[in-house]
């Protein structure tokens, strides 16, 4: 019987690590034996989680940067490959919400959430695939979003970018298969993130915003909205050999949001 931990000698590089389903992703894997480069723009944030996970034990080292920024990719490449040899698995949890319109959303606000969103994806694959290719396997998973397949109004940026992440996944994974790289999508519905929450309280109005979320937690049928460890789960088990076979797809983690219609029978 194997006693390891599930990632022991693997070493994992997170983006968007200091908070929500990344720093849930970080935990996970941590804790389950990888070496974590642990990547976000929030110096504070990410210290005072990566901090949490050396006082348990945990390998985990930090690099602060605007992850759409290719010194950023660079760095934590580098990072991994001195710190601890090399790297198997990404998982790119970084990502901005913004609202608007075509009309209503400016040029700028649109090249920000493709930078962050979807630039940084191409970046941190560009500068960790020759660390896998090295490793001789390696797991890039990428956090989209229902979004990417039905969206809400007023997220126009927000949405093209998660189409773009599951078709840049998609072409990641055909690339670089014949490398036993893989590559999949994680496609969450609401998840209770520092993102949501900031959502619900910018529309909550007069409401408490923990009401506005429960009321979005009952649009899913399992009449809730996800905690940011079920879909780091989801994460850890793409990145684990127990997805072995799995590469170029689209895992929806959204309580059945996705499987349901608004039609709701009446009672006979």
């Amino acid at each position: 019987m194997n006693n390891m931990p599930e990632f022991a000698g693997r070493t994992a590089v997170v983006t968007g690590a200091a908070k929500g389903i990344g720093a849930a992703v970080a935990t996970r894997l941590a804790t389950a034996g990888a070496a974590v480069v642990a990547c976000d723009v929030d110096a504070d944030a990410l210290r005072e989680h990566t901090d949490r996970l050396r006082a348990g034990g945990a390998r985990v080292t930090e690099v602060v940067g605007d992850v759409s920024r290719a010194a950023t990719a660079e760095q934590a490449a580098w990072r991994a490959q001195s710190e601890f040899g090399g790297a198997q698995i990404l998982v790119n949890t970084a990502g901005i919400q913004r609202y608007g319109t075509v009309e209503t959303t400016d040029e700028s606000v649109w090249n920000e959430v493709l930078a962050v969103n979807v630039t940084s994806i191409f970046m941190f694959a560009k500068h960790l695939v020759p660390l896998m290719r090295a490793a001789g396997d390696g797991s890039i998973v990428n956090v989209s979003s229902v979004q990417a397949f039905v969206t809400q109004t007023d997220v126009v940026a927000y949405a093209a970018s998660k189409g773009a992440i599951n078709a840049l996944t998609r072409a990641i994974a055909v690339d670089h298969a014949h490398e036993q790289i893989r590559c999949n999508a994680v496609c969450p519905g609401s998840v209770d993130t520092p993102m949501l929450r900031a959502t619900a309280e910018r529309f909550a109005g007069d409401r408490d915003p923990g009401d506005l979320l429960a009321d979005w937690g009952r649009s899913h049928p399992l009449g809730r909205i996800a905690s940011p460890e079920e879909v780091a789960e989801m994460c850890a088990f793409l990145a684990s050999p127990r997805s072995s076979f799995v590469t170029g797809s689209e895992m929806r983690v959204d309580g059945g949001l996705t499987a349901a219609v608004g039609v709701v029978l009446p009672e006979a």
